[in-house]
């Protein structure tokens, strides 16, 4: 690259940083957006680590660039960056590109303001409550609080630290010798959240209690009851339950009434990790996978996943009216949240949570809903299933594919048994030589940039794929892509 004038600042030179702006958006839209959720090109470029940092010279230097430069700098970073709205492109819970939401986060980057008190975001703070309340009323509540929070993770860590402060409000102050040993409750399928939570929070790894799941990945609640009494008869004091509605790999609903009777015999708080499953909420014709949730006392959900809201949107919501989060997680800092400010100060927000400054979450996912309402939302839901069940009856059509368990949502998961491994399930090495069939199909595909599909083991089945119907451009043809060119990379192992 040249060397030329360095890039004047707003202050120095306002007409050039604006085209500066007007150029990056137009790339933005080029590179990005239009190139990026077309089937034709590839999903990613990939690039071993140390050519991508000489590709990319990541060093940070005294002297500043150009404009010039610094458009090409940003080329480079949508060029070899994974494009992760490509239809072809089924690796995480997330993905596709819904324009309105992407028109709320270019928004709220550009306001660059915080969420905790009213003087500094007046419109998001009253935006924050009416989507929060949205999304509690299709839990079944008519009343109750909640936060944005910055992942599904933190959703969940919250929702452990309210429910040990609501059973012991005195470790806000006291810390654990205040505390007894705790008890914590959740299946072999859920999140490793939990565990990080338990560790995060003090309670120690031990203090989560794993309860079995059957084969379909739904936590056994006759073995949430046993572990209960094996967790007393420890001397263990259990005060929290953890289902999940969604999982992370075979996209299982947990009995949500049947959990939520153990709870409320044991007078326990219930958590549903809805963070992927929960915007089933949304479609009549799915909503009764998540029956019962309403008895929960807190709900975590993520619609930057099926909802495909951007990342990060990540809801926790609470049945509570007390105000349990500020009271778990005030401190009343003098210099922000004065209580003789000239408005409400209860629109002061800021100390519900943990952090201090805190990102707007809220816009993209109130304008995506303005602008498709809750009748599109609930279409694109619908539609995610309907493309789903497509794949699998196109699965069970084709020589080489078997499905590893029958899907209730939109994770598809199976193997790809290729050519030589057909008819050979009762050899001794079968399983170890199919475990190697994902991972070298994975890294063709990676390489060749054509798609990206994610796999794992899975307690004693080995690799397979999973597959994840969420983008909502998606079409049957992306879909006989993706089963054509597995077999196509699959042909000669």
């Amino acid at each position: 690259m040249a060397d030329s004038k360095p890039v004047p600042s707003l202050n120095e030179d306002p007409m050039a940083a604006e085209a500066l702006l007007r150029d990056v958006f137009g790339m933005i839209v080029d590179e990005a957006i239009r190139k990026g959720t077309d089937a034709s090109e590839k999903v990613c470029v990939w690039k071993e680590p140390e050519e991508l940092k000489q590709l990319l010279d990541l060093e940070l230097k005294s002297q500043g660039e150009s404009q010039e430069q610094i458009l090409e700098r940003c080329r480079a970073v949508i060029h070899y960056s994974v494009k992760t709205c490509h239809p072809r492109f089924f690796n995480q819970l997330f993905s596709g590109l819904d324009p309105h939401s992407l028109a709320g986060r270019i928004i709220t980057e550009s306001l660059n303001t915080s969420q905790y008190t009213y003087e500094i975001a007046p419109v998001f703070v009253l935006m924050d409550e009416e989507v929060l309340r949205k999304l509690r009323t299709l839990v079944g509540w008519s009343s109750g609080d909640g936060v944005f929070c910055p992942g599904g993770s933190m959703s969940n860590i919250y929702a452990m630290n309210l429910a040990r402060y609501q059973r012991y409000p005195e470790c806000k102050q006291r810390g654990l010798r205040a505390l007894p040993p705790l008890a914590l409750f959740t299946s072999e399928e859920s999140h490793y959240s939990f565990s990080k939570g338990a560790a995060f929070l003090g309670l120690g790894t031990d203090s989560v209690r794993v309860v079995k799941a059957d084969a379909r990945g739904k936590m056994i609640p006759e073995d949430l009851e046993r572990q209960i009494s094996l967790a007393e008869a420890e001397g263990a004091v259990p005060f929290l339950v953890c289902a999940t509605s969604g999982t992370t790999v075979l996209g299982a609903f947990d009995p949500l009434d049947a959990i939520a009777n153990v709870c409320q015999r044991h007078g326990l708080w219930l958590h549903v990790d809805a963070a992927w499953g929960g915007s089933v909420m949304l479609s009549q014709m799915h909503r009764h996978l998540v029956d019962g949730i309403h008895r929960a006392n807190s709900v975590a959900w993520n619609p930057h996943k099926l909802l495909a809201a951007g990342l990060q949107c990540s809801a926790l919501l609470l049945r509570d009216t007390s105000n349990l989060l500020k009271r778990c997680h005030g401190s009343q800092a003098s210099y922000l949240f004065q209580q003789d400010k000239f408005y409400d100060v209860s629109l002061d927000t800021g100390d519900k949570v943990v952090q201090c400054g805190r990102h707007v979450d809220c816009l993209k996912l109130w304008l995506m809903w303005k602008a498709q309402g809750g009748q599109g939302l609930e279409r694109r839901v619908d539609r995610a299933f309907a493309l789903a069940q497509y794949l699998v009856e196109e699965i069970r059509k084709r020589e080489g594919f078997e499905l590893v368990v029958e899907p209730e949502f939109v994770n598809v998961c199976f193997w790809f048994v290729p050519p030589s491994l057909r008819g050979k399930q009762d050899s001794p090495e079968y399983s170890q030589k199919l475990s190697r069939v994902a991972p070298v199909l994975k890294e063709r595909m990676v390489k060749e940039g054509s798609m990206m599909i994610g796999y794992q083991p899975h307690g004693p089945r080995v690799n397979f794929f999973r597959v994840i119907v969420a983008n909502p451009n998606l079409t049957h043809a992306d879909i006989d892509f993706l089963l054509a060119e597995l077999e196509r990379l699959g042909q000669d192992l």
